[in-house]
C-alpha cells in the first residue's frame, strides 16, 4: 500500500488526483496541504467519499505533516515557487516525490538531484504526465531527424490563467527535436517574434521558433508543425480536459514506489517509452 500525500489538493489537477487516489486500492491517502481551505474535509472538494477524513493541512506546517503522516510518496502540481521549497523538505526527509510543476528552475533541479541521490528519494518531474502526450514525445524523436533540413515551428495554446511561457511541454518538445537533430537547444530556440524586419533562419538546425497563445479555458494543445519545400506537417496533440495529467501522475506515483534508483525520472520512463 502506497501512502499518499498530496500537494495542492484543492487545485484543478489536483482534485482530480484526489479522486482517483481516493478510488484506488492500491494507495492510501494520509494527507492532503494546501494553501487556502484549511481545516475543511478534502471529499468536501471530490465526489468521493474519504473513507479516513483528511482534513486539508496549512503547507506551511509540511514538515510536522511529514512526521506525523509518514507518507511513501508525496505528488506536487502547483506552483513553480512553491514547489521549489516544497520539494526540498520531501527530498530531505526520504520521501518519493511526483512533480507536475512547469516552470521549474535549472537551479532547483541540480539542487534537487543532489538531494535525490543523498536521502535515497528518486522522484518523477515531468512537464506532460499524459500518456498520448508522452507518445507524442517518443514520435518527434523518430521523426525530427529525416526533416532536419526544413522549418520547424512549435505552436502551443492553454487558458489565460497559466504563467508560464511557453509552456513546459513545449520546452520538453523543443528539447526533444533539438537533441534528436543534433542541435543546442540554448542556440537555435527563438521565443516569438518581435514586429518588423525579423528574418526567420532557414532549417531546425539553425532555428526552432516557439509561439504561445494564452486564451479562455484551453486546456492545453500543442503543434509541432515541419515546414518543406511545397509541403509540411503539422503533429498535433489535444488536451480535452485535465483527467489524463492527473492519470498519468497516478501511473508515476504507482512507479517511484517501486524505483530503485536515486535520480529524476521521467515519464517517458515510467511508460516505459
Amino acid at each position: 500500500m502506497i501512502d499518499l500525500l498530496i500537494l495542492g489538493p484543492t487545485g484543478t489537477v489536483g482534485k482530480i488526483i484526489s479522486e482517483l487516489a481516493l478510488e484506488d486500492k492500491e494507495i492510501n491517502l494520509v494527507a492532503a496541504c494546501d494553501i487556502c481551505n484549511i481545516g475543511d474535509r478534502l471529499d468536501q472538494f471530490t465526489n468521493i467519499k474519504d473513507s479516513n477524513n483528511i482534513l486539508i493541512s496549512d503547507i506551511k506546517n509540511l514538515q510536522n505533516i511529514i512526521e506525523s503522516s509518514k507518507p511513501n510518496v508525496v505528488v506536487d502540481f502547483t506552483t513553480a515557487k512553491a514547489t521549489e521549497k516544497n520539494s526540498i523538505i520531501c527530498a530531505k526527509n526520504g520521501i518519493r516525490t511526483v512533480i507536475g510543476t512547469t516552470g521549474l528552475s535549472d537551479d532547483f533541479l541540480n539542487r534537487f538531484e543532489v538531494l535525490i541521490k543523498e536521502n535515497n528519494a528518486p522522484s518523477v518531474v515531468s512537464s506532460n504526465m499524459a500518456t498520448g502526450m508522452n507518445v507524442f514525445f517518443k514520435m518527434l524523436s523518430i521523426i525530427s531527424p529525416y526533416l532536419k533540413d526544413w522549418d520547424i515551428e512549435i505552436i502551443e495554446s492553454h487558458h489565460h490563467r497559466k504563467i508560464d511561457s511557453p509552456s513546459g511541454t513545449a520546452i520538453t518538445a523543443g528539447k526533444i527535436v533539438s537533441n534528436s537533430i543534433g542541435s543546442d537547444f540554448e542556440k537555435i530556440a527563438k521565443f516569438g517574434r518581435n514586429k518588423g524586419p525579423n528574418l526567420r533562419k532557414i532549417g531546425a538546425l539553425n532555428e526552432i521558433g516557439f509561439h504561445s497563445i494564452r486564451a479562455g479555458d484551453i486546456v492545453g494543445d500543442h503543434i509541432i508543425l515541419y515546414a518543406g519545400p511545397g509541403e509540411r506537417i503539422e503533429f498535433k496533440h489535444q488536451a480535452h480536459n485535465r483527467l489524463c495529467f492527473a492519470t498519468g501522475a497516478i501511473k508515476a506515483i504507482k512507479f517511484i514506489f517501486k524505483a530503485k534508483e536515486n535520480k529524476i525520472y521521467t515519464s517517458n520512463e515510467v511508460l516505459g517509452l
